[in-house]
């Protein structure tokens, strides 16, 4: 075990050991950073980060806490900050107040693209945004379960009801695909959900939104709300569900690859 630390101790920062030259740099595609969202993991991402892969970009996917914002966008900042060249950070959910809350100060952002995600401005929270407009099943879908937190004291994690996971989440997926969706899910805590955002990126960052037609989760009418306040750049999937890169890989690698040619 001291063995493996000790080579764990000597290992080079992700930062330190690139050894690409400013030039190399700048005709290199910019790194994505794919980041999740609420009741999903990063294999989420899965068919997004093959065609990213397939069309040469470098593809990040990191797990997402879920325990709260401003510990959640804390740990995506030091993931991104290892990583050289321009970024392009893409969030579903509840990761795009995570990613609006991580890039500010990193330069090398120079992008950020939200699918059908939340971009709230300083003060909001995911639930504010959600609750704002009319739609949205979860509500009525979540189902509390008490954890024991660190420093002592109790929180509350939130998972989507298997029985209503599809409709909710997922519904323009197959009930057999939802299904085990719905088994591995990764609970959000209520406090995340619930967190006010920080001063947000998409204020001085470009940024571009796809909107999911039909999401059940988060209402069409506040994505298409939060896209025009933000300026983004925006497209729209019609009858899309919440999971909108899965079901419409294509569409959400397009505009990642929009924001990405943009980034260079």
């Amino acid at each position: 075990m001291l063995g493996f630390l000790a080579v764990l101790a000597g290992v080079v920062p992700a930062s330190a050991a690139s050894s690409a030259t400013p030039a190399d740099r700048s005709t290199a595609k910019p790194t994505v950073v794919l980041v999740h969202g609420a009741f999903a993991d990063a294999s989420s991402w899965n068919k997004v980060a093959a065609l990213l892969q397939t069309a040469g970009y470098p593809v990040i996917a990191p797990a997402n806490p879920l325990r709260d914002l401003t510990g959640d966008a804390a740990y995506l900042s030091s993931i991104v900050a290892t990583i050289p060249g321009p970024l392009v950070l893409v969030g579903h959910s509840y990761g795009g107040a995570v990613i609006s809350n991580a890039a500010g100060g990193n330069p090398n952002v120079k992008a950020l693209v939200f699918i059908a995600a939340f971009a709230p401005d300083q003060g909001e929270s995911a639930l504010d945004l959600s609750g704002r407009y009319p739609g949205s099943l979860l509500p009525s879908s979540l189902l509390a379960r008490p954890f024991p937190l660190p420093g002592g004291g109790t929180g509350t994690d939130a998972y989507i009801d298997p029985a209503r996971f599809r409709a909710a989440f997922a519904a323009d997926l197959p009930a057999r695909d939802t299904a085990l969706m719905a088994a591995t899910q990764r609970p959000a805590a209520l406090a995340a959900l619930g967190a006010p955002s920080g001063a947000p990126a998409w204020r001085h960052i470009p940024s571009w939104y796809l909107v999911a037609g039909a999401d059940q989760a988060i209402p069409p009418a506040a994505q298409r709300f939060m896209a025009g306040r933000a300026g983004a750049r925006t497209s729209e999937v019609p009858g899309a569900s919440h999971v909108v890169m899965i079901s419409h890989p294509g569409a959400a690698t397009a505009l990642i690859t929009a924001a990405a040619r943009a980034a260079r």
